[in-house]
Order: C-alpha cells, then sequence, then structure tokens
C-alpha cells in the first residue's frame, strides 16, 4: 500500500471515529436525531433568502435583510467550518394541541413555549457535546441555537434529518413536524449523511389548516399574514382583518405543524423531552389578563413567552378576549383601557368593541374616547366613534 492510501486510510478512520463519538454523545445527552453535513450543501439558499425578502415576507424582521449573506452561507459566518452537524429532539405533544381552540375562555400557547425555553435546554446540551467533541477531536467547534444567522432547516435537510414541508418548517419520518433543531459547526473532517427527500407528494393539510392563509403557494409564507409572527415578533396594534382569526391564540399557532400526517410517527418515536407545565396548557384569559409586569415575569420565567414582554402579550389576550364572546371578560377589558400601555390601551378598545352591546359601547366611549395617543385613536376611529 503506497504512502498516500495508508494516509488516506489514517484519515477515513479517525473520520469516522470522530462521527461515531459525536452521534453516541449526543444520544447521550437526549437528542433524538444527529446528522452531517458539509457547509456548502445549501448553494440555492441566497436566491430562496433573496426572494422572500424581495417579497416583503420577513415582514419587519429586519435582522433578516441585515443578516442575509451570513445566513445563506455558512462559510461567510465562520470561514474556517468544514462540517456542519445538525442535531434534533423531539418535542411532539400527547394530544391534538389544537383542542384548546374550542374553549374561547383559555389562552392557546404554542406547544413549543409551554415548557422551559427551548433555546436553553437545547444550547446547554449542545454545550456539553462540543467540550467532549473538541477535547477529542483537538478541533475548533460553535454551536447555534437560533442565535446565529444560521439556516437550520435547509441544513437539516441537506443533512437527513428530514425535508423542509409546504409549510416551510422541517418534516421527519420519525418525528413529524415536531423537532427542535440545533447546529455544530466544527474545523473537523467528518463523513457526511445523505440527504433526506420531500415526502409530501400532493398533501396540502398544514397549507389548509392556516387560519390566515398566509402560504402564498406551498413551500413559501408570508410572516405578515402567520399568527405566529404576529403574536411573538411583531410590535405594535395588528392588522384589524386578521384579528378575529386569530381566535384564541396568544403565544404563537400550531395550525400548520398539528395537521400534518406524519405526526402519526413523532409519539411513539421517542419520549418528549419537554413536558409541559400544567399552568401553560390551558390558561384562563381572565388570569392572563390581570398580569402586570412583575407578575407576568414570574408567572412566565424561563418561558420563551417571557421573551415578548407583558404589553405585546396582553396585546394578544386582549384580541383573544375581543373574539371569546365573553361578557364577563368585560370589566377586565375597561380596566385595561386605562393601562400605561398604548398598545394595551388600544387593544382594550378593540375587544370591548366586540364585547359590549351597541349601547353600552356608546357610554363607554362617550367617558374615554379622549386618548391621544394615535395607536389608541386609530382604534377608536376602527370603532366607528370618531
Amino acid at each position: 500500500m503506497s504512502a498516500d492510501a495508508l494516509h488516506e486510510e489514517k484519515h477515513d478512520k479517525r473520520r469516522r471515529t470522530l462521527t461515531r463519538f459525536l452521534k453516541d454523545e449526543a444520544r447521550d445527552k437526549g437528542f433524538d436525531v444527529c446528522r452531517v453535513t458539509l457547509p456548502d450543501s445549501i448553494p440555492h439558499a441566497p436566491e430562496r433568502l433573496a426572494d422572500f425578502l424581495d417579497h416583503g415576507y420577513h415582514g419587519t424582521m429586519d435582522w433578516m435583510a441585515e443578516t442575509a449573506a451570513r445566513r445563506s452561507d455558512p462559510r461567510v459566518l465562520w470561514s474556517d467550518v468544514r462540517s456542519v452537524v445538525l442535531f434534533g429532539m423531539n418535542y411532539g405533544p400527547g394530544e391534538d394541541p389544537r383542542s384548546i381552540l374550542s374553549k374561547p375562555d383559555r389562552g392557546a400557547i404554542s406547544v413549543y413555549a409551554q415548557n422551559r425555553d427551548y433555546h436553553d435546554v437545547i444550547k446547554g446540551k449542545l454545550k456539553d457535546v462540543a467540550t467532549r467533541f473538541a477535547a477529542r477531536a483537538g478541533e475548533d467547534v460553535k454551536v447555534f441555537v437560533d442565535t446565529a444567522p444560521v439556516m437550520e432547516k435547509p441544513l437539516a435537510e441537506q443533512a437527513g434529518l428530514g425535508w423542509q414541508g409546504k409549510h416551510t418548517n422541517l418534516v421527519s419520518r420519525e418525528f413529524g413536524s415536531w423537532l427542535f433543531l440545533g447546529s455544530l459547526f466544527t474545523t473537523a473532517d467528518l463523513f457526511t449523511d445523505e440527504p433526506e427527500r420531500d415526502h409530501c407528494g400532493s398533501c396540502r393539510a398544514c397549507l389548509d389548516a392556516c387560519p390566515t392563509d398566509a402560504f402564498p403557494a406551498p413551500y413559501k409564507i408570508d410572516a405578515r399574514r402567520c399568527i405566529s409572527y404576529l403574536t411573538i415578533e411583531h410590535k405594535g396594534p395588528i392588522d384589524p382583518a386578521i384579528r378575529p382569526l386569530i381566535g384564541n391564540r396568544i403565544y404563537g399557532c400550531d395550525d400548520c405543524l398539528a395537521a400534518c400526517p406524519w405526526n402519526k410517527f413523532a409519539a411513539a418515536a421517542s419520549e418528549m423531552k419537554l413536558k409541559a407545565r400544567e399552568d401553560l396548557k390551558a390558561p384562563q384569559l381572565s388570569f392572563l389578563l390581570t398580569l402586570d409586569d412583575i407578575r407576568f415575569r414570574s408567572f412566565f420565567s424561563g418561558s420563551p413567552v417571557k421573551r415578548i414582554g407583558r404589553d405585546r402579550f396582553v396585546r394578544n389576550c386582549l384580541i383573544a378576549a375581543g373574539n371569546s364572546g365573553d361578557a364577563g371578560l368585560i370589566d377586565i377589558c375597561v380596566a385595561l383601557s386605562s393601562d400605561i400601555s398604548p398598545t394595551v390601551r388600544g387593544m382594550a378598545v378593540w375587544a370591548l368593541s366586540r364585547l359590549m352591546t351597541t349601547g353600552d359601547f356608546s357610554g363607554f366611549a362617550a367617558r374615554r374616547h379622549g386618548d391621544a395617543d394615535p395607536e389608541v385613536l386609530a382604534e377608536w376611529k376602527l370603532a366607528g366613534v370618531i
């Protein structure tokens, strides 16, 4: 055997050993799947991202445009990266999360946000894996969980974790649409896995399930109509035409994910690592609407819900209140019409315009419509008072 062949054999043995070590560590830390791809495996990402941005589908998420170059090519983010490792953790719920939508007095919180912030959970586990791998391999590593402009879903598709479905989320044959993702970039040369192919076929269950028609076409999403974006990322008032369609969804939306037929494999695939907090499965709107900033921070301590802040969260709850038809919420909404936050005051006006009788709302307007804030004035105008 030539010197070159011996060198190549030794190199392959090292790659195989390191790749196996990494995947064993991932399994030991509770990840359900771990696979590898190359940093240049998503050559079409730049043009797809540019199309998304050119259409304005990103809404007010300006950071997506600002980081487009780094987002579409891992080598721009870190020039020394040689392998990209994708990790997945199943968070499939034990029951259909859409069942709460028939309970208008309750607030629907997305499955992923019903316990500890998954960013913290996943990143902690990734750091443990990365530390042991770096020590074993003698290579540099970086880990990311939504903390850098990494296009995890296209990379996960190329690594073979699943494919990007028509709802633009990752779909797995083993875990359906319920996978938390994280990534590890390394200077190590590892064996790569085969990409996964699209198994959606003619199915359009996820597209038909969207209550706001947020998909202009299969595999394309307009965040400006997406309830997850509107209730989490979007600041200020929400389009009045969309508010009635939001129902009681107060943080995120699971409809397109829950509709995916591949979910039937998720529940049995592995034990869900993050159990939902009982008090976040179906919280009473009457309780949530009374949260001031201190109580909000305390109640959602450790939850991703905390990141949007009390005012935006109560705005969401007021939309749910306005959609509930529950006159028992009127007094709470009246109190919120005097809130320090104009966003809250304005949405309280909208909720009351739907909960009160015409006569009662006219009387309320006569007493309260002197608010000079433009955001609140816009809601009074929408209600036909001015």
